[in-house]
């Protein structure tokens, strides 16, 4: 099987580890097979976008979710190390405001499952890290929300030790209590 598959303390969000087969010349893994993934995890997910972005070192995007078209997400680093964060938006859930988080980097070749419902961010903690996702459903600008990254409430430990690096949307993301949340 070319993944490996740990649950999380949140039972939905995943963590997959790849069979990687190297050797002098390099490596090589499957990153993403529809059959292996959804036997692996159980999950029948069709991914209809793949996004790649660049980041440098303390850049912190997130906590992203869309209320409306909401997004599962297979997470991965290609170049560098972040820490990856999935927080429960739904309000029926018994690990609703919970949160998870992950090393991921191109060194450990983990990825992580975040199911639609949560919300998402991360934090690059080298110099540069490139990061790739796939999504079960495209991107809808106008039901996309941001949670506030260091909410009081959801205590996210951060592995931080200056301000981070924000866009606008995320420094003035909403306070979970007033967030928009799922059934």
């Amino acid at each position: 099987m070319p993944y490996t598959v740990t649950p999380t303390a949140i039972p939905e969000v995943l963590i997959l580890t790849p069979a990687v087969y190297g050797d002098a010349r390099g490596f090589f893994f499957e990153s993403f097979n529809a059959r292996e993934f959804a036997r692996a995890t159980g999950l029948d997910v069709a991914f209809v976008q793949d996004n790649h972005s660049k980041s440098t070192k303390g850049v912190l995007r997130g906590l992203h979710y869309q209320i409306e078209n909401p997004q599962g997400k297979l997470v991965r680093v290609s170049q560098g190390e972040v820490f990856d964060v999935a927080v429960d938006l739904r309000k029926s859930s018994p690990t609703f405001g919970q949160w998870v988080g992950e090393y991921l980097s191109a060194e450990n070749q983990k990825q992580f499952w975040v199911p639609a419902g949560f919300a998402h961010g991360f934090l690059v903690l080298s110099e540069t890290a490139e990061f790739l996702y796939k999504t079960t459903d495209y991107w809808h600008q106008a039901s996309e929300r941001t949670v506030l990254w260091n909410d009081r409430e959801l205590s996210i430990d951060w592995p931080i030790d200056a301000e981070p690096t924000l866009a606008a949307k995320d420094a003035s993301g909403t306070a979970f209590m007033h967030a928009d949340v799922f059934p």
